[in-house]
């Protein structure tokens, strides 16, 4: 979702940001991608990408456990936050060195939005609206070219003891939703049910994925699924779980995601 903080009422802040701090790592890629690298003068060391410039910019710890005096140090202006990335409890001391950008998408639709309103917050209206767009047209060929398929269910795993899948309420579901897929745990209320293996087994369903973060899983842990593990599938976290400017490259992922 878009917050007060980040849309201002819609119009661009008058003082623009200059020294960014980012705590998430989809949001480091999409300020990079809005010709902002400049400006970014912290990150997260889980914040990866793109290579080689992120290198050059200054970690400050974890996504949830930042080195708040590294970040006062480095005298942002804008701290970019996620309540899913970051612990909320750190926001107020964020929140006293610097404004914070705060960006929690759920869906496809908040995540453009969201573009927008860091762009907007930024200054770089014309670079989001174009990258929004290419996202836009890279969804718009996946619905297309995956119309004519069928339907097909899927338990996207993101943990292990407990495993643990996404509910309805998520990013991750909400963009598999885009190409026919149907979560089987979606009637869950929370966001990521934990679960056991006779509750997997028994949702029966057709795809089983397995991501590659937060959870690192391997092709050695099919075989923990029993008669699940032909329908296991390594999928790429990052393209299914960061939104912003990796998303042009996620729906292209999303047309192979229904095939064995």
């Amino acid at each position: 979702m878009i917050t007060e903080s980040a849309s201002a009422q819609g119009l661009r802040p008058a003082g623009l940001p200059r020294r960014i701090v980012s705590l998430v790592p989809s949001a480091t890629e999409t300020l990079h991608a809005l010709g902002l690298a400049e400006r970014v003068v912290g990150r997260t060391r889980f914040c990866v990408h793109p290579r080689p410039w992120v290198d050059g910019v200054p970690a400050v710890g974890g996504t949830k456990d930042p080195d708040l005096a590294h970040v006062a140090r480095l005298a942002p202006d804008l701290v970019v936050v996620n309540h899913e990335e970051n612990r909320p409890e750190h926001f107020p001391a964020l929140a006293a060195l610097a404004p914070l950008h705060e960006g929690t998408p759920r869906t496809v639709d908040e995540a453009l939005l969201d573009i927008a309103a860091l762009a907007l917050r930024t200054g770089a209206e014309a670079r989001g609206a174009a990258l929004a767009a290419r996202v836009q047209a890279a969804r718009t060929r996946a619905r297309e070219r995956c119309a004519a398929r069928p339907a097909f269910t899927y338990a996207y795993l993101i943990w292990r003891s407990p495993w643990m899948t996404v509910g309805a309420d998520t990013y991750v579901s909400a963009l598999l939703a885009e190409v026919g897929g149907m979560n089987v745990f979606a009637a869950r209320p929370e966001r990521y049910p934990a679960l056991d293996a006779e509750q997997l087994l028994a949702a029966a369903p057709e795809r089983l994925f397995l991501a590659s973060e937060p959870y690192p899983f391997r092709p050695a842990h099919a075989a923990e699924f029993g008669a699940l593990a032909e329908r296991c599938r390594l999928v790429d976290g990052e393209l299914l779980c960061w939104h912003g400017s990796r998303m042009v490259a996620a729906f292209p992922y999303l047309e192979t995601l229904d095939r064995p």
